[in-house]
């Protein structure tokens, strides 16, 4: 299997990057990619690999739909910046970062009140906080946000423990949904035992693959958002394959990432319109490829990545 190294410029800091490095790997049936993020030690970045190569033999399952609803996403930027990004983004549900370090609760609910503003009568809000909340800022906060919003959609990780999601949404009115505390998590069915959210969020890569979502997705017994982990249009397109997978999708994806990169390495990139994704196969542009290859240094920091994973799932399985 061949391995490609991409860097891309992002339209806006993200995640704390400016440049989005990932894989594709190319196999005789086709492509998948790999991108953990760069911070990532083997052990985290062994599940995004299995995704990619669950990718690359073609082995994802029939769709049930032919088109999935996906969200906008605004990064913690100025509120003119907020209303640009939601006006350009063609979606009528927006998802708003919130809680970044440096920043102000006023500046959170600002930037909430552009994107509403933005999205007019009917549009939807959701708030992605990555954790950094307090259970008493959460509690104290989401009413502040949610009145900002005109009502908020959901809140997706407030808190960075299960046991602190369980509380938060004992004491709020608000929905609250559940990333990285199963993403991350030892056991991602505790969200469930311990019923700490209204909603799953599932990203492929970090989870395993589309097959290893819809198990979970099937026995954590909540309602699915698919989301995406800042990919490049070959990721994005094993989110839509889970996304179109799914028995019952209630609420738009975080899918509609590709437009925060200033670039692709597909013909026709994976971007929404009229707040829809089309469920269809992407194909990689050799100029694309080539015109964004990492640099030859980091091309072999990535293969020494690729290396190291590879030796984990080895003695795992030894």
């Amino acid at each position: 299997m061949r391995m490609h190294v991409y860097a891309i410029a992002m339209r806006t800091r993200f995640r704390g990057i400016t440049v989005r490095e990932g894989a594709l790997l190319e196999s005789e049936r086709g492509w998948g990619e790999w991108s953990p993020f760069l911070e990532y030690p083997p052990a985290v970045a062994e599940p995004w690999l299995r995704c990619a190569e669950e990718a690359a033999a073609g082995d994802w399952p029939a769709p049930v739909r032919s088109e999935v609803p996906v969200n906008v996403t605004v990064p913690a930027v100025g509120p003119q910046r907020a209303h640009e990004i939601v006006r350009a983004g063609g979606c009528t549900t927006a998802k708003v970062k919130v809680a970044e370090p440096g920043q102000s609760l006023a500046d959170d609910q600002a930037r909430v009140e552009a994107v509403r503003d933005a999205l007019g009568p009917g549009g939807r809000v959701r708030i992605d906080v990555n954790g950094l909340w307090s259970v008493e800022e959460a509690v104290a906060r989401i009413p502040l946000l949610d009145r900002a919003a005109g009502g908020l959609e959901y809140v997706e990780q407030p808190c960075a423990e299960v046991e602190e999601l369980a509380l938060v949404r004992r004491r709020v009115d608000v929905p609250i949904a559940a990333d990285e505390s199963i993403r991350r998590a030892e056991d991602p069915y505790r969200v469930r035992d311990l019923e700490a959210a209204d909603v799953a969020v599932l990203k492929v890569q970090p989870l395993g693959g589309v097959r290893a979502c819809l198990r979970i997705a099937e026995e954590i017994g909540l309602p699915v958002v698919v989301s995406s982990a800042l990919e490049s249009s070959v990721g994005i397109a094993a989110g839509v394959a889970l996304a179109a997978a799914l028995p019952s999708l209630e609420h738009a994806c975080g899918l509609a990432t590709v437009q925060l990169l200033t670039d692709d390495v597909v013909t026709e990139p994976l971007l929404p319109r009229d707040g829809m994704l089309p469920v269809r196969p992407v194909r990689i542009d050799p100029e694309a490829l080539a015109r964004l290859a990492a640099p030859p240094e980091r091309e072999a920091a990535w293969r020494e990545r690729l290396a190291a994973v590879q030796q984990l799932s080895e003695e795992g399985t030894s």
